[in-house]
């Protein structure tokens, strides 16, 4: 098989000089020879544009999301306030934004919502910043639920794999989205009385819990395969002789040499997950008014589409661009780490 590093260097041998010629790639071959698979990996991610570019965009939405609260000082509105309400002449008497483009001005940069009259700029930032974090969470606990449970599985073997494998054949058998919506409202009623209204953080919480219920199987499936490949290998079989313990070799031995497909899985898992938790808002399990939200977002301008068109556009935009933006992200990370790709 061939090595990153014979890849590396055959690549760089290639290389054409000045003079049109080729350049000999001894000196970069020893280099490389000195990398570690990180480093290799670095390497190859920088040379792709597409991975490059992408990588830039999810960056700048986590940043953004991340300073919703500074942006709110610096532009002067927050999410909450009913600016129609304080300023008539902002909506009309069907209570649409005046103005071109759902009210767009130098005070509402991308317009004013309908009926309410908020701020979309503002509802749109602390939209992203409630999606992408609670899917963010979301997403840490299905891969260390995961990856725990494909280890264990895959290692122990017998019965243990067993059990464990039927456990998961059983909960890929649920159908998701209706387990989403029924069960949303038992566990947020469990903690919260009918007449008292949900704190947002436990309504967090149990997006969170219900996604992640559901969401770890895929990935726990495929590191319990690389892992009944990786127990096997001479490096394992040597830590078992040298008196290792089972949970030594598998923090020690496994899980190192598993962070391509965690990481990669991870990378595809995010932006999926993004996409439940406002598919929960948008049919009202989720997040409730006044929490900002993408899905929020999106259950309220299908009602207004046809009045103010405007509205839906600066969600529904920023959301395709992070989401394809990740997805490219996680080919292009995948790419990276495999020395026989083409990219």
């Amino acid at each position: 098989m061939t090595s990153p590093v014979q890849t590396e260097g055959a690549e760089a041998s290639a290389v054409p000089d000045a003079n049109g010629g080729s350049k000999d790639g001894t000196q970069e071959a020893k280099t490389l020879a000195g990398l570690s698979p990180g480093q290799l990996m670095w390497r190859r991610f920088k040379r792709d544009r597409t991975g490059v570019i992408s990588a830039v965009i999810v960056i700048f939405f986590f940043v953004i999301a991340l300073l919703a609260p500074l942006i709110k000082m610096v532009y002067g509105k927050d999410p909450y306030t009913l600016y129609g309400q304080d300023s008539l002449e902002l909506l009309d008497e069907f209570n649409m934004p005046t103005g071109t483009f759902g009210g767009m001005s130098a005070d509402h940069w991308f317009g004013i919502e309908p009926n309410l009259g908020r701020d979309v700029f503002m509802q749109l930032i602390y939209g992203m910043r409630t999606s992408i974090y609670t899917a963010l969470a979301a997403t840490i606990l299905m891969v260390v639920v995961g990856v725990l449970i494909g280890l264990v599985g895959g290692y122990y073997g017998g019965k243990v794999d067993y059990w464990l494998g039927r456990l998961t054949d059983f909960l890929l058998g649920f159908p998701s989205q209706l387990f989403f919506i029924a069960s949303m409202p038992v566990v947020v009623a469990a903690f919260v009385r009918p007449d008292e209204e949900t704190p947002t953080a436990l309504r967090a919480g149990a997006i969170i819990a219900v996604l992640s219920f559901l969401g770890w199987m895929g990935l726990s499936r495929l590191i319990r395969a690389a892992t009944l490949s990786l127990r096997e290998r001479e490096f394992v079989e040597a830590a078992k002789i040298a008196g290792a313990s089972p949970w030594r070799i598998i923090r020690k031995e496994l899980l190192p040499n598993l962070v391509t497909p965690i990481l990669v899985q991870a990378t595809l898992l995010l932006p999926s997950t993004i996409l439940s938790v406002a598919f929960l808002s948008y049919v009202g399990v989720g997040f409730v008014e006044p929490t900002p939200d993408w899905g929020r977002m999106f259950a309220i301008g299908a009602d207004i589409y046809e009045q103010d068109p405007a509205y839906m556009v600066f969600p529904g935009v920023a959301m395709v661009i992070f989401v394809v933006a990740f997805n490219l992200l996680g080919d292009s990370v995948r790419d990276a780490f495999d020395p026989k790709s083409g990219r």
